[in-house]
Parts: C-alpha cells; structure tokens; sequence
C-alpha cells in the first residue's frame, strides 16, 4: 500500500493543506460540505496503488487550509483558482479532476475554463447543467416561499454556524446519516412536499443515529470529521453557499461553454441530489465527451464514503480508459 503523507502548499494567496499518495499522472480530488480530505479515506491508497499520483487537498475554508472571513473570497474563481495553484505548486502540468458535492462544481467549472490543465474530469453526486436564466437563490425563494431550504438557509451569515457549531458530533452524526442511503426516498429531496417552514432550523427535523451508524460509517470517522469542524468552524464552508448567487452574476461569460474532457458521472439512486432522465440530458448537452453514467443502488450522497468498491472500481477503469 501507498504511503500516505500530509503536506502545505501555498496556492492562490492562501495556504492549502493536501494529503498526497502514489506517483504517475496526477488526480486530484475535491471534496463537499461538510467534510474535508477525510472524505476520500477509502480512494486515495486504491487510486496510489493503480499507478497514480492522488492528491486530496481540505478545500478553501476547510480543515487544515485557510478560511479567509470575507464572503466574496470564496467565489467559484477563488475555488477554482485554489486547483489551478495547487497542480502548478505540486510541478505539474496536467491532472484529472474529480469532485464530489460542492467539488463537483469546482471540478466541471476548471475542466470548463482550464481544458489546458484538466485533462478529463470526474464527478459524483452532483450533475452540470447550462447556467439558467435567473440566479438560482432568488429562484429557490420563489420556488420554496415560505418552506425551509437548507440553501436559502444558509445565507443569513451567523445562523447556521451557531446552530451547527453548537454539538459538532451531533451535527456531523445527523448530516452524514440524514443525507445517506439508509433513508429510502427516489428522486431526491429538495422539492417543498414535507418540507417544513421557513422559520425552522435544520437540525431539529433531522434524525441523530447516535451510536447506531450505517456499516459504512464508524464512531473513528464522526470524531475525526468532528475535530477538523472543532478546530476550523462551519464559517468558510457556508460561504460557498453565500457566493451561489454571486457565482451566477460572475459566470455570463460562460454560457453554453461545453466541457469537451472525457467525463464520467457516479451517483447513487437515495441521492439527496435529484437526478433524473432530464437531468441527465442536460448534463450530456454541456458535457459532450460523457463517457459514463453509474447510478448505484441503495446509495445516498456520500457516494465514495457509502460505495467505496463501486467507485474505487469505476474511477479507476474511467483513468485506465484516457489516452
């Protein structure tokens, strides 16, 4: 097995805590809210030992790696900005690119403006699409009125950091088992049916496992989630919400700009992510070279944490399968 070492690099005026495994070509993987490298545990000795250099970076405002105050420093540009300067730190050229939640956006938006760099790209969870007509906060206020969205939750600064920073353990055992595959739901579940008002805190509709965790999850895995939260705070990785709207505004520029990389898509059908046949099709219009779509059975948002074989396995015959 890979050793596994950590390291700091500093990349875009800030400093980037990685974890780095392997030599051969570079993948570089970037994780969601709210996690940290920690997420991709089970990938990173899989993807070594398949003969590749495999770098987890703690994102912008996560774990290890700075978390500026401002708001407007964690743009999709800043978080983009962040891959690009860590893959040129690290003395190298090309990477493939893999994101899972938030890190997938990150993903398809530097395989979209950085095709010089990102030689094929990956994502799990969450899909492209064509940037929309309307900045999609002020869409979702409209579409939820006065039921509860997490997102739209999100945006008033100091709430939910209170809220979440209150039990950390709670808060992680809560959001990694409320948004798994051990709730049954198709289709995802961000539609206003069940949802309750607008007024609510996220929390206290959400089921706390206590020390019945599913079998991919372990007391280990809570606390070690648990102490970069401790150290680090909810802040940084709320504002990456607090910039969607902002994003929308700075992105005109890429309307109908396609993602030509090979690609390929993993997702599991208990996804808190709605994925559909349109969904589906709108990510194709954008990502022409979509090599592969995997939906996996029975598996919630934490694609990599719940289906560790199925996406070690599918990550690695996609890298295989690059000229």
């Amino acid at each position: 097995m890979a050793e596994l070492t950590h390291n700091t690099i500093t990349s875009n005026g800030i400093n980037m805590h990685y974890v780095e495994s392997g030599s051969g070509p570079l993948v570089v993987l970037c994780h969601g809210f709210p996690e940290s490298w920690y997420s991709w545990r089970h990938q990173i000795h899989a993807l070594a030992d398949a003969g590749y250099r495999v770098v987890a970076p703690d994102q912008r405002g996560y774990g290890g790696t700075d978390a500026p105050e401002p708001i407007d420093d964690y743009t999709i540009f800043h978080l983009v900005g962040d891959i690009v300067g860590l893959v040129t730190g690290l003395g190298e050229e090309k990477a493939v690119i893999v994101g899972h939640d938030w890190g997938s956006p990150v993903a398809w938006t530097s395989a979209q403006l950085r095709p010089d760099i990102f030689r094929a790209v990956a994502s799990l969870s969450v899909p492209v699409s064509a940037r929309g007509p309307f900045p999609p906060m002020k869409a979702a206020a409209q579409a939820f009125g006065d039921r509860f969205f997490y997102q739209l939750y999100f945006q008033k600064e100091g709430v939910a950091e209170h809220e979440l920073q209150n039990d950390v353990r709670s808060t992680m055992r809560k959001m990694l088992f409320g948004a798994s595959g051990a709730i049954e739901r198709s289709g995802g579940s961000f539609g206003t049916d069940g949802a309750p008002p607008a007024s609510s805190f996220m929390l206290e509709f959400m089921p706390d496992p206590g020390n019945n965790l599913p079998d991919w999850l372990t007391s280990d895995d809570i606390e070690y989630f648990a102490g970069e939260f401790e150290q680090r705070g909810f802040r940084g990785g709320l504002n990456w919400y607090r910039n969607i709207d902002r994003n929308w505004s700075l992105t005109g520029a890429q309307q109908n700009l396609a993602i030509n990389q090979p690609a390929l898509f993993v997702a599991g059908d208990r996804d808190v992510v709605p994925f559909s046949d349109a969904a589906e099709a709108a990510m194709r219009a954008v990502v022409p070279n979509l090599r592969d779509v995997i939906l996996l059975p029975g598996i919630g948002h934490w694609t990599q944490q719940e289906a560790p074989d199925a996406v070690n396995k599918a990550l690695i015959d996609f890298l295989k399968g690059l000229s």
